[in-house]
């Protein structure tokens, strides 16, 4: 659509009227509200902004693959976790073992006490006493001295998840493959209690993760992705075993022996089992 606007001024004409200059609406396009003394009416300017924009839509129409479709809908991303380095074989072979109990006090070539692991202060009086190495009941695997009130099967790994200020480690929730189906809040430790399996010479034990050590509290590399571990002054160990799984192993000495990760559905019937937690609904197949 095209307008002419004139603007006639006194040209000294018999008339009282100059030339007229007529303007089409390029001249309006420039942005100039009005030309001489002339000024656009509201009406006008509502009119040519909405020509304007009735352009732009039929240019973005016209470029549409499909003019009819309506906006974008917000989609759900869903990223999983990072695989497991070792998912594929999870079995951390021929590692060194030393034995280490409920109780023990501090050596030269020991001197953290085991009065309390790394996850209880009180781990020598929440097991019931001294888990004495040596004088063991000839009935099950336990000291002689009286029925523990926790697992005497049970272990230390050179991992602790939890920092002195009581907060995991920066890379926990990285590197631990359950961190966030057994996470229980900042402080709390989610390996504490976590169940393996240990293989020497055919016999398969199972027992607890209760503390930490050999030696070295963050060696994930080793730990969780199946790497050697790290070197000490005791040929390397990288696990420390309790005297229960000492004596159902049959190990002597700085034995060597294979260990995994298990959930609690896969530890079997045995000495251990009285500590496992039942199943729960879900873990059963069954709704909560």
């Amino acid at each position: 659509m095209r307008r002419e606007i004139h603007d006639c001024a006194n040209s000294g004409s018999p008339s009282g009227f100059g030339m007229c200059v007529s303007f089409g609406l390029l001249a309006l396009s420039l942005g100039s509200p009005s030309l001489g003394s002339t000024v656009l009416t509201t009406s006008e300017r509502a009119e040519l902004a909405h020509n304007r924009f009735l352009d732009s839509r039929r240019t973005i129409m016209a470029i549409r693959k499909n003019p009819y479709a309506g906006p974008a809908v917000a989609q759900v991303v869903e990223e999983p976790p990072k695989p497991w380095k070792v998912q594929s074989n999870p079995w951390h072979y021929q590692i060194k073992a030393t034995v280490f109990w409920v109780g023990e006090k501090p050596t030269a070539r020991n001197p953290i006490p085991n009065a309390a692991s790394s996850w209880d202060q009180n781990w020598e009086t929440n097991f019931g006493g001294y888990d004495h190495p040596f004088k063991r009941s000839p009935h099950g695997f336990r000291p002689a001295a009286f029925e523990p009130k926790l697992n005497p099967f049970y272990v230390a790994l050179p991992y602790n998840d939890l920092l002195k200020g009581r907060v995991h480690r920066p890379e926990a929730s990285e590197v631990i493959p359950w961190f966030w189906r057994r996470y229980r809040g900042a402080g709390v430790s989610v390996c504490e209690d976590r169940w393996i399996a240990i293989h020497h010479q055919g016999l398969l034990a199972y027992a607890q993760w209760k503390d930490v050590g050999p030696f070295t509290i963050d060696d994930w590399p080793y730990v969780f992705q199946g790497e050697r571990p790290r070197p000490n002054s005791n040929q390397n160990a990288g696990i420390d075993v309790s005297p229960a799984v000492r004596d159902f192993l049959r190990l002597k000495g700085n034995a060597v022996l294979d260990w995994r990760f298990v959930e609690d559905l896969e530890v079997p019937r045995g000495p251990w089992a009285k500590w496992v937690r039942p199943l729960t609904d879900s873990q059963n197949g069954r709704a909560p």
